[in-house]
């Protein structure tokens, strides 16, 4: 089970890390205006829109921005969270990221619905969303886990008889 966990965690520290850089720099910029960003950034943006053809960062939908937003002021943060909770072994790294899974998976839930029922996204972008729900679920699972694998048997601590007095 240690190695399970340890594979988890390591690939939910480079999960983290991704979305500390893309949630400020890529997904911001669908809510906040483009005046905030280099040129660089925004063409890039523009590049990913048009490349995979995500309707969604192009006509910015009302519950689309409003996920965004969610994204920017609870999962950035709660993603930063997580990375120092998961280098430094911070015990309460798992109720974090049952939080930071249980949003995402949401999230995910609303968009994926959307890009299969509405027939406007192609196979291609479902893939670019497809692996942040599994993401999603892998943080539930983690969040759900213990974070450590020790039994009940080996973390008691062992005290010694005290001397009487006479």
């Amino acid at each position: 089970m240690g190695c399970v966990l340890k594979l988890i965690d390591a690939v939910l520290l480079l999960f983290f890390l991704l979305m500390s850089v893309v949630i400020p720099l890529f997904d911001a910029q669908n809510c906040l205006p483009q005046e905030y960003y280099p040129e660089a950034l925004v063409n890039l943006n523009s590049w990913y829109s048009n490349e995979y053809g995500d309707y969604l960062v192009v006509e910015k939908p009302h519950f689309f921005v409003g996920l965004v937003w969610m994204e920017f002021l609870v999962l950035w943060p709660l993603s930063i969270l997580n990375l120092f909770a998961l280098i430094s072994s911070k015990p309460w790294f798992g109720s974090t990221c049952l939080i930071y899974g249980a949003s995402v998976t949401t999230s995910m839930a609303a968009i994926l619905s959307e890009l299969i029922n509405s027939g406007k996204a192609s196979d291609t972008l479902k893939m670019v969303y497809y692996p942040f729900l599994g993401l999603g679920l892998l943080a539930v699972l983690r969040g759900l886990l213990p974070s450590s694998c020790k039994t009940e048997g080996s973390a008691k601590r062992v005290i010694a008889p005290r001397k009487k007095r006479a």
